[in-house]
């Protein structure tokens, strides 16, 4: 008896939830779906795995693809393996990766459009659940890893970093226990310059320390050497 016969026929899809700060909110783009099932519907970017590509490398060329942009940090997240869940399109596994850009694209690739996490359009298959799922752990991984630096340009302010922070958290934090735990941050790098331009005192501009991970589960490696487990992952 072929494999085939006995499994059953099982295709191996690899999507890739994508996520960027814009206007102190998080944001994720969407693909519209081309073909049957749900036909003009938004979806999260991915398709089959190809031949001879790993999981990781097929999530960074449907990112690719998505955005043209490369990402600072990559996780695979979960599978979702429903038989039901293709809507007819035969039994479809999804490994799910999620990925942090510290920009958006200034242009967006034709069927695809970028969407604040709060107010998602109706989604393809369960493409609902999985970002829902995506956005939960995002936020809990945000308070015990520096992941929330993944989100920032080369350099930043205090006040910039306490916004990310807000915009993953969904809520408001305090701006001065903020600051008190995170000037002295190992993670944190004073620059030694200030934000020009501003109407108050010019703010210090911090970079993050690229010896440092942001995580100890990504799949894009960040640096040779892991971080102090002494140290506070959070800041």
């Amino acid at each position: 008896m072929a494999a085939q016969d006995f499994y059953g026929s099982v295709s191996l899809a690899v999507s890739t939830v994508i996520f960027a700060l814009k206007d102190r909110a998080l944001w994720v783009p969407l693909v519209r779906r081309e073909r049957e099932p749900y036909k003009g519907t938004w979806a999260l970017p991915g398709g089959p795995l190809s031949p001879g590509r790993n999981l990781p490398d097929s999530a960074l060329s449907t990112l690719e693809a998505t955005t043209g942009l490369t990402p600072s940090y990559l996780e695979q997240l979960y599978a979702w393996g429903n038989p039901e869940r293709s809507g007819g399109d035969g039994h479809v596994v999804s490994v799910v990766y999620w990925a942090a850009l510290s920009s958006t694209p200034d242009q967006e690739a034709k069927g695809v459009a970028w969407f604040p996490v709060d107010g998602l359009p109706s989604l393809a298959f369960d493409h609902a659940e999985i970002l829902d799922y995506a956005v939960a752990r995002l936020r809990r991984k945000v308070a015990y890893s520096r992941i929330a630096h993944s989100f920032m340009p080369e350099t930043f302010t205090l006040t910039e970093l306490r916004e990310a922070h807000e915009a993953i958290v969904g809520h408001p934090l305090d701006p001065a226990n903020f600051a008190r735990q995170f000037r002295s941050s190992p993670a944190l790098i004073d620059t030694g310059r200030h934000r020009e331009g501003t109407p108050f005192r010019p703010p210090r501009l911090y970079r993050y320390d690229s010896s440092l991970t942001y995580a100890d589960d990504g799949a894009l490696a960040r640096a040779s050497s892991a971080p102090d487990d002494t140290q506070d992952p959070t800041c």
